[in-house]
């Protein structure tokens, strides 16, 4: 059974999402990332996204977009899927999907905010860093949770750790 369609927006929806919290003086959090296999160190990340704002909006890489960053072999779960996973978090208030490698595109257009990186690299190696406070947002780090991440769980499935 498909999942229902309006779990996964179109960019052009979150714009209007975005735009409508906005204008009634929300504070917009964005963040994105693969979350190919998706475990509780994306909750926690996502739910401390969310602790920092009205309204989060998550972008998911691309399968595409995925290969390129990580290499053959992944993603291991299709970008729809991963999508409609993180839609259905409820700290979630909308997913989209995009196939850049990076996510400067998206956020010169939603000026968010808030836009939320994992705190594995520092401010001056986050490529987006300076859209988002162009736009006039800021970035925020938010903590990683120890020894949980896609890469690692996949050595352990594999019995390669």
């Amino acid at each position: 059974m498909k999942a229902p369609k309006s779990l996964v927006s179109s960019f052009a929806e979150v714009e209007r999402t975005t735009n409508n919290a906005r204008r009634n003086g929300k504070t917009v959090v964005t963040t994105n990332g693969c979350f190919d296999i998706l475990h509780i160190g994306h909750i926690r990340y996502l739910a401390h996204a969310k602790s920092l704002g009205d309204i989060l909006i998550v972008g998911v890489n691309s399968d595409a977009s995925v290969r390129a960053l990580k290499g053959a072999g992944r993603p291991v779960v299709p970008a729809r899927e991963r999508a409609e996973l993180v839609a259905a978090l409820k700290m979630v208030d909308a997913v989209f999907m995009f196939n850049d490698a990076t996510p400067v595109v998206w956020l010169r257009k939603l000026k968010p905010n808030i836009h939320v990186k994992g705190a594995d690299r520092t401010l001056s190696q986050i490529l987006e860093r300076r859209v988002v406070e162009e736009g006039g947002g800021r970035i925020v780090m938010a903590p990683l949770t120890k020894d949980h991440s896609t890469t690692a769980l996949i050595k352990k499935v594999r019995g390669s750790n």
